[in-house]
């Protein structure tokens, strides 16, 4: 039998997101461990209170702060939105400091730098997650983990 020393998914297992599929074999791909977590980060920031029919109050407020001006309060309010966002739903982490930055003002873009402790393995992660407001609309790119 494995112990955890040995399979990095005691961490969590999970579909990948989007969800991909194996064409050879016809199974869906998975992730686990610092991945699984990161996706879930994701996915937790893009996620909006109530679209989760099952879990309405899963995700993250940082989308209400969307059109707000790009002041240091936004950034402020941001960056406690998130912090409560991993608190009450991703468990697996603790988080050791939570930084919003206007990245370009004419753009409408901003990055945040996450930095978090796994609580399990007190392995440290870093992701950066930009958010830009384009046309209206929120569009993302995949976290870009350092």
């Amino acid at each position: 039998m494995a112990t955890t020393g040995d399979d990095p998914g005691f961490l969590g297992r999970g579909w990948a997101f989007p969800p991909a599929f194996d064409p050879l074999h016809g199974t869906a791909r998975m992730v686990e461990a610092a991945e699984d977590i990161a996706e879930s980060l994701r996915i937790l920031f893009e996620t909006r209170p109530g679209e989760r029919l099952m879990h309405p109050t899963y995700g993250c407020r940082i989308h209400d702060l969307l059109f707000e001006p790009m002041t240091g309060a936004t950034a402020q309010s941001i960056e406690t939105a998130i912090a409560r966002a991993i608190l009450h739903f991703e468990p697996r982490i603790a988080v050791l400091s939570v930084r919003a930055e206007f990245d370009d003002w004419a753009q409408g873009r901003m990055r945040v730098h996450l930095q978090y402790e796994v609580q399990a393995t007190n392995s440290r992660h870093n992701i950066v997650f930009p958010f830009y407001a384009e046309e209206g609309t929120l569009v993302t790119s995949t976290p870009v983990a350092q």
